[in-house]
């Protein structure tokens, strides 16, 4: 019974900033892991970005120094900031996240989905 959602999504110009949000809600005892993936059109998904609970960050190398992961503890919610995107870029970005619920099972969950346009 936990619930991830993301925002934040839309269409935005080459060399433009955007920034995602995403909430995990629900019966969560404890979050490790979270982070993003991305599918684009004829590809597969693919790994983006993700932080752990203790800290550390892993990027895909397409996006290493114009993507930034964080997280606030506090809220239950992880954050992507986007910048210098490219037509590249466009594609579903999907939040995921490492959950051990309140009756103690351990899984990961994903959401649904928020889309990112880069017009060239």
């Amino acid at each position: 019974q936990v619930q991830l959602v993301e925002s934040g999504g839309g269409l935005v110009q080459t060399g433009g900033s955007l920034r995602l949000s995403c909430a995990a809600s629900g019966s969560i005892f404890a979050i490790y892991t979270m982070g993003w993936s991305r599918q684009a059109p004829g590809k597969q998904r693919e790994f983006v970005a993700g932080i752990p609970w203790g800290g550390g960050t892993n990027y895909a190398d397409s996006v290493k120094g114009r993507f930034t992961i964080s997280r606030d503890n506090a809220k239950n919610t992880v954050t992507l900031e986007m910048n210098s995107l490219k037509p590249e870029d466009t594609a579903v970005y999907y939040c995921n996240a490492d959950i051990r619920d309140r009756l103690g099972s351990r899984s990961e969950y994903w959401g649904q989905g928020t889309q990112v346009t880069v017009s060239t």
